[in-house]
């Protein structure tokens, strides 16, 4: 999917310096890699700590299968990974993809009217513990968003932490409901959610930058 650079200005969130911080939403690309398994290792741990054995958190093995995730993450032809920068270092990530089958329809103009996706899934969608409450999530998540409208996609869905309260808040106040065709059975550890994306208002949209919140923004797991 094609995404946009949004440049952004958030308020700092240190008391003693004046002015703001840049914040750049991009999509990632593999230079980033190392960068975002690192996040997504340390975003994961502060959620699963606790829940999880520390030696499973802790494993080496386990972050290398993160790492070899993410190195397959970017270079799938049927999803996106945007990450947000923050001062030249990345701060959030998510990652998201459509049904198998969609980079073939796009090979195929010809059968595409017929058989484009309409639906997307968000996997992954991370925030660096230190940037919660800064509007980083919120801004990317907007992102998000503007590139499912962009590629006409409907319907999103993702799997969030039963336990990870924070993430629950934060989808649901982007509009994310419980999905009704998955309730949860008593034994499950992740729930369901779907989010019907919004129509883009003609060609407004793709030229309005995207304005974050300054609420609290969660890291989290969506897979």
């Amino acid at each position: 999917m094609a995404v946009r650079n949004v440049h952004e200005r958030l308020p700092s969130a240190r008391s003693d310096q004046a002015g703001s911080i840049r914040i750049v939403i991009r999509a990632a690309t593999p230079a980033d890699l190392d960068a975002v398994a690192d996040l997504h290792s340390r975003t994961r741990t502060s959620y699963y700590r606790g829940r999880l054995p520390d030696a499973l958190l802790d494993d080496p093995a386990e972050r290398a299968r993160c790492h070899a995730a993410w190195e397959h993450a970017l270079a799938r032809p049927d999803g996106g990974v945007l990450c947000a920068v923050r001062d030249g270092a990345v701060a959030a990530v998510a990652s998201f993809r459509t049904p198998r089958g969609a980079a073939r329809t796009a090979a195929a103009p010809a059968r595409a009217a017929a058989t484009v996706p309409r639906d997307v899934t968000l996997h992954q969608f991370h925030v660096d513990p230190e940037h919660w409450r800064s509007g980083i999530g919120s801004g990317l998540h907007d992102a998000c968003v503007t590139a499912w409208q962009t590629a006409s996609r409907s319907t999103a869905h993702l799997e969030v932490f039963w336990h990870n309260q924070r993430a629950r808040a934060f989808y649901a106040r982007h509009g994310w409901q419980p999905d009704a065709a998955h309730r949860p059975a008593p034994d499950d550890t992740h729930l369901r959610l779907t989010l019907a994306v919004p129509l883009a208002c003609g060609n407004a949209l793709s030229a309005a930058p995207v304005v974050p919140s300054v609420e609290e923004t969660p890291a989290h797991r969506a897979n």
